[in-house]
């Protein structure tokens, strides 16, 4: 049975793309088929796995508004058993051409029911907002995986996107569940850091990652060069972070399956 995960937050800047990209790629490593959904008009997900604008010729835009098939749009990376749904600035228009649609929240979700078993994995990188593309997302996962970066407003924000989860929980899509909270741009040397971290933890208890993702150079230059950070320099503080991010998320996995049986 294919997951279907949502990396999501409403606010720009907070390593989305980048876990996203990185979980999938460390998905695909360990064995997993993975396919990634790029909803982000800025498209950074594709380029961050080596599609060129050029080689976008069918997009999730076209998918969300029912032009072409999952299957259509998919296409392989240089990272075996990862595939990637890629994204054009054409997404930006989706917004609008959604809201006059029957069903508008459930177009992913409908595009979704009809895609070949080929993946084990589904992860969705979502636009930096809770608009229509991102209820879309949202009605459409098993499960949420929320990025958080370690500054002051995080919490703020943090809120308004629980809140809004548990909207889509009581009128949309009442299987959806919290994957986890993983804490970003981690600076040990930098005291709000560690208060977020134990304010975050004291909030929301074990929906919060053991793992965090530190600040790290090479991080930020994989994309650069169309790839994922853990391909780029795998032995990095970071790619070693996102690792064992995707080890816990398997941990995790393993435990959401076995409480979906049991009940």
């Amino acid at each position: 049975m294919t997951r279907i995960l949502s990396v999501v937050n409403q606010k720009g800047g907070v390593g989305k793309t980048t876990t996203a990209v990185n979980m999938a790629t460390a998905l695909a490593a360990i064995g997993k088929r993975v396919l990634v959904i790029d909803l982000d008009p800025q498209g950074n997900a594709s380029t961050g796995l080596g599609i060129s604008q050029a080689q976008r010729i069918n997009t999730s835009y076209q998918v969300l508004i029912g032009e072409v098939a999952l299957a259509q749009a998919a296409m392989p990376t240089v990272i075996p058993r990862l595939e990637i749904a890629p994204a054009t600035i054409d997404l930006s228009g989706a917004e609008i051409e959604l809201v006059g649609m029957e069903r508008r929240e459930f177009q992913l979700k409908e595009a979704l029911r009809d895609m070949p078993q080929r993946w084990d994995y589904v992860v969705i990188d979502c636009p930096p907002s809770l608009g229509l593309i991102t209820i879309n997302a949202l009605t459409a996962s098993d499960a949420v995986l929320i990025p958080l970066q370690c500054e002051f407003y995080a919490l703020e924000g943090l809120s308004h996107l629980l809140k809004t989860i548990k909207r889509i929980q009581q009128h949309l899509n009442p299987d959806i569940a919290i994957h986890g909270v993983v804490l970003t741009m981690y600076d040990r040397r930098n005291k709000l850091t560690e208060q977020i971290e134990n304010d975050v933890r004291a909030f929301l208890g074990a929906d919060v990652y053991k793992t965090v993702i530190p600040r790290n150079v090479r991080i930020s230059e994989a994309p650069s060069h169309g790839q994922p950070a853990i391909v780029y320099d795998l032995k990095c503080p970071g790619s070693q972070a996102y690792v064992k991010l995707a080890r816990e998320l398997i941990a995790r996995e393993r435990q959401f399956m076995a409480a979906g049986k049991a009940a």
